[in-house]
């Protein structure tokens, strides 16, 4: 990776939907890395600002499937035997720090920003007694697969290296440190793009930014890193020649360029975004769900989904939902909702922090706000938008209605057009509506209200009063027909 990466500071982080860091986020195989042997300590470098992203945000911070990019590399470590994570802020600090407060990890200022080899050494006193393998990886490289990784710590074993790095080739290696070999292809050192010569910046073969160093190596190392360099920092990639010219054992092995290329821009990050959402389709479709469309469709990676689900184009699923079997998902947007058995969603609907039930339908064009509970076998139709609200098993609102702080019972007919009226421009207020009621078209409940069981509202009312059991409630202005009016217009007219 780009070794001169600058930093700065801001307030707080972009918004991202909270992800229980007890679940994994990526789509990997799981299980433990097997390889070298001895302690293990990670090292991610989290400290730049990324000024191509052109934020004021820290750039690892910037979500990719609703997750903070930092977070899949530190899922990554997690599930790695590491006994120590250190993650080394800089740029936004305290906003890095506090997003990873309850990952297990400590943090590590490094300021001013002077470098890679810089951010490596704040680690040096937290290891002053550690003699193990420290993995070192960038926190802007979220698509690294546990796969490369092992094969990674696999090499360092084999080869009985002192110093192990992962690489790999690229037709355009434009702004990246190319690795430099010897003759017999051994590794020699790492020039980056700045400090190379035209005849360097034509090598393809380049540097991912992750290591697997032995700690009493690393930090003697580094101890003899100088910011010879255009950028005057102190170069994690020096300690590639240092160690050749002390005779230690270098080891590479190489990686698929789309696991390893750093999130750099905004570009990047929708290409990332891209990638780590065909990985999650993959997942799902190997689980027993039917993506119709994959390329068209959303899935966040904290997101579950049954078996025998099935989601058509345009779907985008967020935050923590969970898709429970056999469930039908059109053209919606679900956010940190939880969906029962065998829900349909139709088209152009939104679902937002809210609650269904078993066998329930949805849609089109319907908005489920926050606090939206759906019992078994409930309808919202066209056009119903419902905040804060029960609906009771069985009951069904089914055309251009708006249920606002409303408790409603089992088996009600909510006609087209009716209102629960909950705020008065200060407060808002309840309206319940008890089983089996039937409510006319075009009423307005003006809440405080409560309907009792089996009542029924006549269409076009106006309800200000609770309603008995069984009653009927008519409240709307009589009618009168006047004769011959409408002529008599007409011939005054002309």
């Amino acid at each position: 990776m780009k070794d001169g990466k600058k930093k700065g500071g801001h307030r707080k982080p972009p918004a991202t939907r909270r992800t229980s860091r007890k679940k994994e986020i990526v789509s990997n195989a799981p299980g433990k890395i097997s390889g070298a042997s001895g302690e293990r300590a990670a090292i991610v470098l989290a400290a730049g600002q990324g000024k191509r992203m052109k934020s004021k945000w820290a750039k690892v911070l910037h979500p990719l499937a609703g997750v903070p990019m930092l977070f899949y590399v530190l899922d990554l470590v997690k599930r790695v035997e590491i006994q120590r994570t250190f993650v080394i802020v800089g740029h936004q600090a305290e906003q890095v720090s506090e997003a990873v407060s309850s990952s297990g990890v400590t943090c590590l200022l490094q300021d001013p920003p002077l470098g890679t080899g810089h951010a490596v050494l704040q680690a040096k006193k937290a290891l002053e007694d550690f003699s193990g393998s420290v993995l070192i990886l960038s926190g802007d490289t979220p698509l690294l697969r546990r796969e490369t990784v092992q094969r990674l710590w696999e090499v360092h074993q084999k080869e009985r290296a002192t110093m192990t790095l992962l690489t790999t080739r690229l037709a355009n290696p434009y702004g990246y440190g190319r690795i430099l070999r010897k003759k017999n292809g051994a590794i020699a050192r790492i020039v980056e793009e700045k400090d190379a010569t035209p005849a360097e910046r034509s090598i393809q073969e380049i540097n991912t930014g992750v290591y697997i160093i032995e700690a009493p190596f690393l930090f003697d190392g580094l101890g003899e890193v100088r910011p010879n360099n255009q950028q005057k920092e102190y170069y994690l990639t020096d300690l590639i020649g240092i160690a050749a010219r002390r005779g230690e054992r270098l080891a590479g092995a190489a990686a698929d360029p789309d696991e390893v290329i750093g999130v750099n821009s905004r570009a990047d990050l929708a290409t990332a975004e891209g990638t780590l959402r065909k990985r999650i389709a993959a997942r799902w479709m190997a689980e027993g769900v039917t993506i119709l469309d994959p390329v068209r469709v959303r899935i966040d990676a904290s997101v579950e989904i049954g078996r025998d689900v099935v989601i058509h184009p345009g779907v985008a699923l967020e935050g923590n939902t969970k898709i429970g079997e056999d469930c039908v998902l059109h053209a919606c947007r679900i956010e940190d909702s939880r969906l029962g058995e065998r829900v349909v969603v139709k088209d152009y609907s939104v679902i937002e922090k809210s609650e269904i039930d078993a066998d329930a339908s949805i849609g089109p064009f319907a908005h489920l706000r926050p606090g939206t509970v759906l019992r078994k076998g409930a309808k919202v139709g066209n056009f119903v938008e419902i905040k804060k609200s029960e609906l009771g098993e069985g009951s069904k609102a089914n055309h251009l209605s708006y249920l606002g702080d409303a408790v409603v019972g089992k088996g009600v007919n909510i006609g087209a057009g009716t209102i629960t009226c909950n705020y008065d421009g200060e407060k808002k207020y309840q309206t319940i509506i008890e089983d089996e009621v039937f409510i006319g078209s075009d009423t307005q409940l003006v809440a405080p209200v409560r309907v009792g069981a089996g009542a029924l509202i006549a269409a076009g009312s106006t309800i200000t009063r609770d309603v008995p059991p069984e009653a009927l409630a008519i409240s709307r202005v009589r009618q009168e027909n006047k004769e011959g009016w409408a002529r008599k217009r007409k011939t005054k007219k002309t």
